[in-house]
């Protein structure tokens, strides 16, 4: 007979289980006649024969824990939303690191119906795990948190999962187990069923946004150093720095080709400890209008001082266009890998990490030097060749913030060489 006690003990038992992370099933039998065994309905599921209780483990991938700790450190916070019970969903949550008793909160579907959605909204983001949830209860959880100013990635596989996927900012399905239904409503299909998946595509995500603020950069800036060229040497008076070949030459050609290989930028090693941009955000913010406007002005500047250098003091209009032509060329060259990175300066990211943007301003240099030394080439583009005098001025100009930069780089690595050298001796 099965006695309140026996019953009780069941249950015990079927919660140890659950806190282990198993799934439980409870197992038992009736025996009956043939005749009734015929008649499949609940009438038949009586007096029963409790037989015991069956644990079935489904752990977690073995990447989704490191998965877990890179979406922590992006800013990003994992919530599990489960049909299982609630001490098996904590388990595996708190294995995830995704539950920290001190820190989080877990809600079961029938604790979500007795609160408005007012005062879900004020306890949402601090629940990480809700349990024994129907397809309503993981509707009002993604509203909640939308709410709350928050951008919610929904994952799914069942038809029930569609009108949530549906509600997210992004809605995720599952690409192998997941129902029609689903992938219809999603966004974004995973193929491989596989958690890691979504932040490597947050990954992608960020480094393409990076690349094209790193395009945009590079590209306004030189537009804006060629345009004050042309303009501060008409307002002061002076002959012409460029003539229209030239500049021609310059945004087809020596603009072009870093530009493509800066597109393609592998993505920096810090970008997923990052915190995610607002919405809202202009990709001209976090100060990028202010580096495009002083690098453009700064180039425009350096192109007009050593033209005037060539006019005013060597007496040569040929000579001085050559010169603000290279300068021109070079200023963008070196400016280019200032565009690699927001954060560090080239020698942090690698000088020769981009191998298509080494090649690239390799191509363009060499393109740029048979403009001036080719007679062919330099009839067309009106250039004389240059002394190593003048090539000093040229590339001392265009490439002073790259001298300055790797000079206070190696400055800084030495003085902090040698305070770990201190500071081990004195241990």
């Amino acid at each position: 007979p099965l006695t309140p006690d026996g019953a009780a003990a069941i249950a015990a038992a079927s919660d140890q289980m659950a806190s282990q992370a198993l799934r439980v099933l409870a197992v038992a039998y009736r025996r009956v006649a043939k005749a009734e065994a015929a008649q499949i309905s609940e009438e038949v599921e009586r007096e029963l024969v409790f037989a015991g209780l069956v644990g079935m483990i489904d752990p977690p991938r073995e990447e989704v824990k490191t998965a877990i700790m890179t979406c922590r450190q992006a800013g990003i916070k994992a919530v599990m939303i489960t049909g299982d019970h609630k001490n098996t969903a904590i388990a595996i949550a708190r294995e995830l690191t995704i539950y920290k008793d001190e820190s989080n909160k877990s809600l079961t579907g029938k604790e979500l119906d007795a609160l408005d959605d007012s005062q879900l909204a004020r306890i949402v983001n601090d629940v990480t795990v809700y349990a024994r949830v129907s397809p309503a209860h993981k509707l009002r959880i993604v509203r909640a948190l939308k709410r709350n100013g928050h951008i919610v990635a929904m994952t799914g596989d069942g038809v029930n999962d569609a009108p949530a996927i549906k509600e997210a900012d992004i809605g995720v399905s599952m690409g192998i187990t997941g129902t029609d239904v689903t992938k219809e409503a999603s966004s974004m299909i995973l193929m491989d069923d596989n958690f890691a998946t979504i932040v490597a595509a947050v990954e992608e995500g960020r480094g393409i946004y990076e690349n094209i603020r790193k395009f945009i950069r590079y590209l306004l800036a030189c537009n804006i150093g060629e345009v004050l060229t042309m303009f501060i040497a008409a307002v002061a008076g002076m002959p012409l720095p460029l003539i229209p070949v030239q500049i021609l030459w310059v945004n087809l050609v020596t603009d072009g080709l870093p530009a493509m290989a800066l597109g393609i930028d592998p993505r920096e090693r810090d970008i997923m400890n990052r915190p995610p941009r607002h919405p809202g955000e202009s990709v001209f913010s976090r100060g990028l209008s202010r580096k495009i406007i002083s690098r453009g002005t700064q180039i425009g500047l350096s192109t007009v001082a050593v033209f005037a250098f060539g006019y005013y003091i060597q007496n040569d209009i040929a000579l001085a266009r050559t010169m603000a032509f290279c300068t021109l060329v070079f200023s963008q060259m070196f400016h280019v890998f200032d565009c690699r990175s927001e954060m560090m300066t080239i020698f942090e990211v690698g000088l020769f990490s981009n191998k298509f943007l080494v090649a690239a301003v390799t191509c363009s240099t060499i393109m740029q030097i048979a403009v001036v030394y080719t007679p062919f080439l330099s009839g067309i583009f009106e250039t004389v060749p240059m002394s190593l005098y003048d090539w000093a001025i040229v590339l001392t100009v265009s490439g002073w913030t790259f001298i300055l930069g790797a000079i206070k780089h190696f400055v800084f690595r030495r003085r902090s060489v040698v305070r770990r050298a201190a500071i081990g001796y004195n241990k």
